[in-house]
C-alpha cells in the first residue's frame, strides 16, 4: 500500500470519518493553502502540473479538461461543477467506497475543482442505491458548512460553493456526461450532441465540468504536498496512485489504493491473494465490464493508462473481474450483454436494436439452440456497434469484451453450437 495521509484511515469496518478525524489526517489543508494566496490559476497550473488523469474510465488529462472552461471578463458569471457518483460500470465499486469511507475527501476536492473554474453550485449525481453514501454525504455537508469549509466566503477568500447531493434513478447511460447532465435537469437521459462540449455548454447552457469521484478525490493531496509529492507516489509513467479492485474468484476480492504502474501480477497475487484452490486464471477484464479481456501472458504488463492500451484493452476503473476456468467465458460474456441492452437508452439505433438481438443470441447458444450464422451476426454486430458507429460510448463498450470474447474464446462458442449446451453445466 502508498503512504496517502489523506486515504489511509479509510476503514469500512467503521463509520464514515467524521470532521475532526479527516482535519487530524490534514483534511481540509488545501483549501488554507488557497486561502493564504492561491489564485484559480494557479491552482489549475498545479492540477497540470501533476498528471492528474480522469479515474472515471477515459483518463483523460483533468487539467486540460478544466482549461477549456470560458475565463476572463466574457466568461459567463453562472458556472457549473458535477461529480459523476453514479457508479454504474459492471464490477465497479471504487468511488462508493470513498464515499462512504471518507466523505470529506470529495468534498475538499469539490471545493478545489469549483474554486478553479470559478463554480458557485455544484451537485454530487449519486447513484439511487447509495443509501450509506447519500447519509455520509450529506452529513459531512453539513459539518463543512458549519466549519466555514463550504458555503459564503470560504475561509475568508470571497469564494461561495453550495453543494447538493442528488439522487438518481440509475442509469447506465449517466456515466457519459451529457446524458447525465440532462438527468440532471430532469430530462430523459440521452447523450447530447458534441460540440459544444459541457465545458463551454452544460447544466442548463452553462459551463460545467463533470468529473468522476475519484477523480475528484486525488485533489487535496495535489494542493496540499505538492506535485513532486504527487509524481513520488507512481510506479509507471502515469502519476499519483489508483483505488484498484478485483471481483471473481480470487481469495481476498477488495479494493486497495496502489501506485500506478505495479504489474498486474503483483495486484492479484498480492493483493487478491491468487486464484481460489483448483482454480486457474483463464483471462481478466482490466477495468470493468466495458474493456477488451486480456491473458495470463499480459500478467507482467504495468497497471496505467498508456501499458494496458498498448495491448489492445483499457484501464478505465481500475477494478478487474477475473474469469476462471470452470466458468463459462459465453455466459460471462452473454451477463454483460444482457446488462447493456437493459442499459441502452434507444436514442440511435445500432445499440437500441443491436444490443437486444446480441443478448437473444446469447441466450439460443446458452439453451443449445445455437448456429454457425449466430455467431457471423455476432461478428458484425463487434462492427456495427464499434467506435464512430453510435452516438454516444454504450455500444462500443459492450463490443469490447464481445469482440476480445469472440477471438479469445472461439472453441468455447462452437462447443455450445456442436454440443448443443454449455459445456460448462454437464
Amino acid at each position: 500500500m502508498v503512504s496517502n495521509p489523506l486515504t489511509k484511515n479509510i476503514d469500512m469496518s467503521r463509520g464514515p470519518l467524521d470532521i475532526a478525524g479527516y482535519e487530524s489526517a490534514d483534511g481540509y489543508q488545501s483549501l488554507k493553502t488557497i486561502a493564504k494566496g492561491l489564485n484559480s490559476v494557479d491552482v489549475l497550473q498545479q492540477v497540470k502540473d501533476s498528471g492528474l488523469k480522469g479515474r472515471g474510465g477515459a483518463g483523460f488529462p483533468t487539467g486540460l479538461k478544466w482549461s477549456f472552461v470560458p475565463s476572463g471578463d466574457g466568461a459567463p458569471v453562472q458556472k457549473y461543477l458535477v461529480v459523476n457518483a453514479d457508479e454504474m460500470e459492471p464490477g465497479t465499486f471504487k468511488d462508493r467506497l470513498l464515499m462512504e469511507g471518507d466523505p470529506h475527501l470529495l468534498i475538499e476536492g469539490m471545493v478545489i475543482a469549483a474554486f478553479t473554474i470559478q463554480a458557485s453550485k455544484a451537485y454530487i449525481f449519486l447513484r439511487g442505491e447509495y443509501v450509506v453514501a447519500e447519509k455520509a454525504l450529506k452529513h459531512a455537508i453539513a459539518e463543512a458548512e458549519a466549519k466555514g469549509y463550504l458555503g459564503k466566503d470560504i475561509l475568508g477568500t470571497g469564494f461561495d460553493l453550495d453543494i447538493v447531493v442528488h439522487t438518481s434513478a440509475g442509469r447506465y447511460i449517466c456515466g457519459e456526461e451529457t446524458a447525465l447532465l440532462n438527468a440532471l435537469e430532469g430530462k430523459r437521459a440521452n447523450p447530447r450532441a458534441k460540440p459544444p462540449f459541457p465545458q463551454v455548454s452544460g447544466l442548463w447552457g452553462k459551463p460545467t465540468i463533470v468529473n468522476n469521484v475519484e477523480t475528484i478525490c486525488n485533489l487535496p493531496g495535489i494542493i496540499t504536498y505538492g506535485v513532486d509529492w504527487y509524481h513520488g507516489l507512481t510506479k509507471g509513467s502515469d502519476h499519483g496512485t489508483k483505488l484498484f479492485g478485483i471481483s471473481g474468484k480470487v481469495k481476498t476480492p477488495g479494493c486497495w489504493e496502489l501506485p500506478l504502474g505495479l504489474p498486474i501480477r503483483q495486484v492479484i497475487e498480492e493483493y487478491g491473494g491468487g486464484m481460489q484452490d483448483g482454480l486457474e486464471l483463464r483471462a481478466f477484464l482490466p477495468g470493468g465490464g466495458s474493456t477488451d479481456f486480456m491473458l495470463p501472458e499480459h500478467l507482467d504488463i504495468a497497471l496505467d493508462y498508456d501499458e494496458v492500451a498498448k495491448v489492445g484493452s483499457r484501464l478505465a476503473t481500475g477494478t478487474m473481474i477475473i474469469l476462471d476456468d470452470k466458468t463459462c467465458p459465453v455466459g460471462m460474456i452473454g451477463n454483460l450483454m444482457k446488462f447493456f441492452a437493459h442499459e441502452s437508452c434507444g436514442f440511435c439505433t445500432p445499440c437500441r436494436d443491436g444490443l437486444p438481438w446480441v443478448d437473444t443470441i446469447f441466450r439460443e447458444l446458452e439453451a443449445g439452440r445455437g448456429s454457425e450464422k449466430d455467431l457471423q451476426i455476432l461478428h458484425e454486430h463487434v462492427d456495427y456497434l464499434g467506435p464512430g458507429r453510435t452516438f454516444c460510448a454504450l455500444a462500443p463498450g459492450a463490443a469490447a469484451p464481445l469482440g476480445s470474447g469472440l477471438k479469445i474464446f472461439k472453441e468455447d462458442f462452437e462447443r455450445h453450437i456442436s454440443g448443443k449446451c454449455c459445456p460448462y453445466k454437464k
